[in-house]
């Protein structure tokens, strides 16, 4: 009798905690939702904040944020003459290959580099301030399209001295911007986190980049690589540039870039809710 007492009496602790658990669970999902939908709606904060942002950075500067513009379209020039000369290929085609590919490029590696520094680059505000979380992630995700507003401004340039096919294919343009756009969002969050709690990030990530963007189709074609072309076709970068770049020459995307890109989308939303879920509150602590 007192052996049956004692089982029950377990039981029910057990019982207990793990519904304890499970309602902490809920409650930690529930307040990161929360977090979310309160970031949406201050859309009207971080979006000044960002313009805030590239103001000061370019602040005393005459032209101001198309200095980068600038050095793009002189890079792009300079690199698209070249290795069109080195791969024997039509300049006509290629320039405007090289350049679309370099500011998709540098949308991308900008947003993944200033995703480290998410949180720790406004710690101060964390501290003084009561916002969500997800306020900081939107705002560096605006901050970079509006660098990247600027730099779509050499495209009509290029584009009407080597004027390309237009067709349907051009619409796609807008859910491949938008598919970006999510990426750099959970990106921002994700790399955000594991830079606050691990401050040597950023410096490995600069480092990564800058050995990806040689080895991601940007100033050469998949085909360059002959038999191992199915490298580049498997390569989330390029499938992040191709369904950007191949809509404004009137093609479609490479068969596996659009699919390539709504499966890393799926697996990376969802592994950053649930890291930001696990680990919100402790944000501020590590900042």
């Amino acid at each position: 009798m007192v052996q049956e007492q004692v089982v029950s009496i377990k039981s029910r602790a057990e019982l207990a905690s793990v519904e304890g658990i499970k309602s902490q669970k809920k409650n930690s999902m529930g307040r990161a939702w929360a977090d979310i939908l309160d970031g949406g709606r201050l859309y009207w904060l971080w979006t000044r904040l960002a313009y805030h942002d590239i103001k000061m950075r370019y602040r005393g500067s005459v032209i101001g944020p198309f200095w980068l513009t600038l050095s793009t379209a002189i890079m792009a020039t300079m690199l698209g003459t070249l290795y069109a000369k080195l791969f024997h290929v039509d300049i006509q085609d290629f320039l405007p290959y090289v350049t679309i590919g370099l500011i998709v490029w540098q949308f991308i590696s900008s947003a993944i580099n200033e995703a480290c520094m998410t949180f720790v680059a406004v710690s101060s505000e964390i501290r003084q301030v009561c916002l969500p979380f997800s306020s900081h992630v939107f705002r560096l995700v605006y901050r970079n399209l509006l660098v990247l507003a600027h730099n779509i401004v050499i495209l009509p340039v290029v584009l009407v001295i080597f004027p390309p096919k237009v067709g349907m294919e051009t619409l796609m343009l807008f859910p491949a911007l938008l598919i970006l756009t999510l990426n750099a969002v959970w990106l921002a969050c994700l790399l955000g986190l594991l830079g606050a709690r691990f401050r040597d990030l950023p410096q490995i990530v600069a480092n990564v980049l800058q050995v990806l963007i040689f080895m991601t189709p940007i100033f050469w074609r998949p085909e360059a690589l002959g038999e191992y072309q199915f490298l580049a076709y498997y390569n989330p970068l390029y499938a992040a540039v191709d369904i950007l770049r191949a809509p404004m020459f009137g093609a479609w995307p490479d068969s596996t870039s659009w699919p390539m890109m709504l499966g890393v989308t799926a697996f990376g939303c969802g592994l950053t809710f649930a890291l930001f879920t696990r680990f919100r509150g402790r944000i501020a602590y590590w900042v």
